[in-house]
């Protein structure tokens, strides 16, 4: 048996999974410098309104905003670059493909820990629409208040 892996997250993306119907999740890796790894570490960064994309061969991170480390030096890089996404040839190829073919968009969920390295989960999704975002919130109103009602905390009038 494998020793279970202990994963720290560091950022979350939360209004992804509001905003988007997610198909399909990966793990990436992504290449980063000294003080934007600390930073991390120290937790600030926003997946807010970031998006990958593939140029060429290669899968790209797209404004993702790491604020510079705070104890850095004046070469700290700046908080919205472009980062590579350490993919392998065969991963990107599909993602192209389904990217290309169905309407589908590659969105970062969060950054988080394993051991000693930043990984990224990656989420290949499609746009929910306004209906489907209201949808969302009536069921989510409807399991909060059957888990009151099932706790007895309903309000009985």
């Amino acid at each position: 048996m494998a020793p279970t892996q202990e994963r720290r997250i560091l950022c979350s993306n939360r209004r992804a999974r509001y905003e988007y119907q997610i198909e399909e999740v990966i793990e990436a890796g992504i290449a980063l410098t000294g003080t934007e790894v600390k930073s991390l570490r120290d937790g600030k960064a926003d997946l807010k309104d970031s998006y990958a994309a593939i140029e060429g061969q290669e899968a790209y991170l797209f404004n993702c905003h790491i604020s510079p480390y705070t104890a850095g030096n004046r070469f700290n890089p700046d908080p919205n670059r472009k980062r590579k996404l350490l993919l392998n040839r065969m991963e990107i190829a599909r993602f192209t493909g389904k990217v290309q073919e169905k309407g589908l968009t590659l969105i970062p969920l969060s950054f988080y820990l394993v051991r000693r390295k930043i990984k990224m989960e990656l989420a290949l999704a499609r746009g929910k629409k306004l209906y489907d975002k209201r949808e969302t919130l009536k069921q989510r109103a409807m399991t909060k208040e059957m888990d009151q009602l099932a706790r007895g905390r309903a309000d009985r009038g």
